[in-house]
């Protein structure tokens, strides 16, 4: 089966970058010119994925209305004979895109957010993208996962290398190699110490799991932190089915932190194909 919905867990407080995030959801933060959650979308639209599975919590509701129809803003833009404003308006939900939202009540972690989404997807493969994770590459991340999945039909997860000290900060896999991009999972590991971490094989926020990963993670005690984790549903999908980790080509920034949101600001700002140049003469200006 193809790859035709994906799950983007939306319903977090997005506490690390108060005051922003106070009376905005921290997707909707602005990366240049289009908020995070729309760089996410676009990936798993350029994926071929159509159905859009939001999970979303409380004063979320920016999320849905970014992705809804404005018909007041459509018409004046028309009206002012805006054409390339209008599109651009117009563009960030394509005819043939269709969005959910379905709630999570509590903050119960990952796991918890995907198995919200159960219902809906049914018994198909599915995304799940973290909008945190803003991942830019010349072919998109979730197309060189669908394009790995369709070659092995099992779940795949994308993966970087990472610093020893950082392992904390991540799921990380064990396994056999195919070949150098592709591995042959045996072990996953929530966050675990640099001294206990089976290698520096870290999952980054996008993952193409199969359906009986949600019995997995229905079943699953909580995990670190008292959470339900999204790693343990893995760890315990192993046993039954094969599950393989993708190093994918490309860059990922980590925009739940301050630091890489703001280098994703400047080095997307620096492609940009109108603020590029006058941008980059600007930077070049200043005395760092």
């Amino acid at each position: 089966m193809l790859v035709k919905k994906a799950i983007f867990p939306v319903a977090g407080l997005g506490t690390r970058f108060l005051p922003a995030t106070k009376a905005q959801p921290k997707e909707m933060l602005p990366v240049v010119d289009k908020p995070l959650i729309q760089y996410a979308v676009e990936e798993a639209y350029a994926a071929g994925v159509r159905e859009m599975i939001f999970v979303t919590g409380r004063h979320k509701r920016p999320i849905e209305d970014h992705f809804d129809m404005t018909f007041e803003l459509e018409v004046a833009l028309e009206q002012a004979g805006k054409k390339e404003l209008l599109e651009v308006v117009q563009s960030v939900k394509p005819k043939d895109m269709e969005c959910i939202y379905v709630r999570q009540a509590q903050a119960l972690g990952l796991g918890h957010a995907v198995l919200c989404g159960q219902r809906l997807v049914g018994n198909e493969p599915f995304a799940v993208l973290l909008a945190d994770d803003l991942m830019v590459g010349d072919k998109p991340i979730l197309r060189q996962m669908v394009e790995q999945y369709e070659e092995w039909r099992a779940s795949i997860l994308a993966v970087q290398e990472v610093p020893a000290e950082h392992t904390r900060r991540y799921g990380i896999v064990a396994g056999q190699l195919v070949n150098d991009q592709l591995m042959d999972v045996s072990k996953i590991v929530e966050k675990p110490a640099p001294e206990d971490a089976p290698s520096r094989w870290g999952v980054a926020g996008r993952y193409i799991l199969t359906p009986g990963v949600f019995h997995e993670i229905a079943t699953q005690p909580r995990g670190v932190g008292g959470e339900i984790q999204l790693t343990d549903g893995i760890a315990s999908l192993l046993r039954r089915e094969k599950v393989f980790a993708y190093r994918y080509e490309g860059k990922r920034y980590d925009c739940g932190s301050k630091e890489g949101f703001l280098q994703a600001n400047v080095e997307l700002a620096l492609q940009h194909p109108q603020l590029g140049e006058g941008f980059r003469e600007y930077l070049r200006s200043l005395e760092i």
